[in-house]
């Protein structure tokens, strides 16, 4: 018992060290290349003007560097890989048990981790070189959904094929056989959390939240005694905390489409891994109710004459343009997610 709960808290604590040591590395980089959008986004996903959103982030959109989610997945990957060559250098039971790289448990949610990170990163650079088919540059909306629909495939047709699961665990209900249909389910429930990416719109808010889920899956994880799980999920809160130190405001740089593409992806397949699929709305309800504010507002828009339900969204943008200070957005923010957190574990545990 006390080994488990060092496999998971030492890893954690690892990739925060790495991620603070390797921040002032990419930072400097960032800003001696001027890795930043070079012009503001002057039209909305669904059409129209931003003018709101302009003023709220006009300045800091095009003087703050992208691509900070590196210090995540790359403190992640550091972290497994390191922990792994320990024990393959080093032999003992000791170095045996902390290992976590696992293929049953940890293979399949650090490979996308890793895929989705480095498509976001392309993303990333093709932002600030302003070029690509997506609003001020980047991949178009229509790649990056094939992207991680290519991704949800490979992750459901493992799951099917070389997990042989085809069921989905519903608490105080049972199991619920989808039979072929796992795999466009696996599909369809990745894209979701894809779309909630959108949450990453303030300076430390997209951070904290992922922290919050994430922790709650490594607890599920861990009572499910898949304590390799456990401890990947809790090297990524590690990485969280570290980036989350550099991101509260000021921000010193945004994370990005190569963090929150990578941590979306990888998140689904955790959830799977844990069988709390069906309480994934409650532990990422804010990530769900940022897509549906996106969602409700081009819907408005396009059949209410161009009417807006929302001031601006999503709908951590809206609050701000209430004249919310960001800080309060995103600190109130940050208590909804860690109490759906916690809901949600003791959904997933009792039922």
């Amino acid at each position: 018992m006390v080994l488990d709960v060092l496999k998971v808290f030492l890893p954690a604590s690892t990739a925060f060290l790495i991620g603070i040591g390797i921040t002032p590395i990419l930072t400097h980089y960032l800003y001696k290349h001027e890795l930043w959008k070079k012009k503001a986004r002057t039209e909305g996903l669904g059409g129209g003007g931003t003018p709101i959103f302009n003023k709220l982030h006009k300045e800091k959109e095009v003087g703050t560097p992208r691509m900070g989610g590196i210090v995540v997945w790359a403190s992640v990957l550091i972290t497994t890989v390191g922990f792994s060559l320990f024990y393959f250098f080093f032999p003992e039971t000791l170095t045996e048990k902390l290992n976590f790289l696992s293929r049953n448990q940890t293979w399949l949610p650090l490979f996308t981790l890793i895929a989705g990170a480095l498509v976001g990163l392309i993303d990333d650079i093709l932002v600030i070189k302003g070029t690509g088919g997506y609003i001020a540059g980047g991949l178009p909306l229509k790649v990056r959904i094939g992207v991680v629909l290519l991704l949800g495939f490979i992750g459901g047709w493992w799951f099917f094929d070389k997990l042989e699961t085809t069921s989905v665990f519903i608490p105080f209900m049972g199991n619920f056989d989808l039979g072929y249909l796992f795999i466009p389910f696996f599909m369809l429930v990745m894209l979701a959390i894809f779309s909630g990416g959108v949450i990453d719109g303030i300076d430390g808010l997209s951070g904290g939240i992922m922290a919050s889920i994430f922790s709650a899956y490594s607890i599920l994880a861990f009572f499910q005694n898949q304590i390799d799980l456990a401890a990947f999920c809790a090297a990524v809160v590690g990485s969280l905390l570290a980036f989350l130190w550099f991101n509260i405001p000021p921000a010193r740089f945004y994370m990005t489409e190569t963090g929150m593409l990578g941590l979306t992806t990888s998140l689904t397949v955790v959830a799977f891994l844990t069988n709390g699929v069906a309480v994934l709305p409650i532990i990422a309800l804010p990530l769900f109710v940022a897509s549906l504010s996106v969602i409700i507002q081009i819907l408005s828009k396009k059949f209410r004459n161009g009417k807006k339900v929302f001031l601006v969204a999503p709908i951590h943008h809206h609050f701000e343009a209430l004249g919310w200070p960001a800080y309060k957005v995103t600190m109130r923010f940050w208590i909804i997610s860690v109490v759906c957190a916690l809901i949600g574990v003791v959904v997933a545990l009792i039922g």
